[in-house]
């Protein structure tokens, strides 16, 4: 069975740091991305990492976000650096076996349910 599970959300301050991870198993990911949705907003791209690492961002994101991964562990991270209350959604992990990032939320097959990120003062 394929899955994708996102971990690391959680509530912070302003300014503050987290490290969103995708764990995925069942078979090897090729491209992988994070979306997000915020209430009554749709989902975003926020960024993407080729099976060649190759990185895509979201204007909103370049600089304060950065997404890798480990291929050993079948794992993808995003660091979220100087967070903002507009940053402030269900952040999701999504996943394709095949290596090229798209900044499309159809391009990919396999979701995770989703990691809440809250950013408060």
């Amino acid at each position: 069975q394929v899955q994708v599970r996102e971990s690391g959300g959680g509530l912070v301050h302003p300014g503050e740091s987290l490290r969103l991870a995708c764990e995925g198993s069942g078979r090897t990911f090729g491209a992988v991305a994070w979306f997000r949705q915020a209430p009554g907003n749709e989902r975003e791209f926020v960024a993407a990492i080729s099976g060649g690492s190759a990185t895509h961002y979201a204007d909103s994101v370049k600089g304060r976000f950065t997404i890798s991964r480990d291929n050993a562990k079948n794992t993808v991270f995003l660091q979220l650096n100087s967070l903002r209350p507009e940053d402030a959604a269900v952040y999701y992990c999504a996943a394709r076996t095949a290596g090229y990032a798209y900044t499309n939320s159809a391009a990919y097959d396999y979701w995770g349910q989703g990691t809440q990120v809250t950013v408060s003062s």
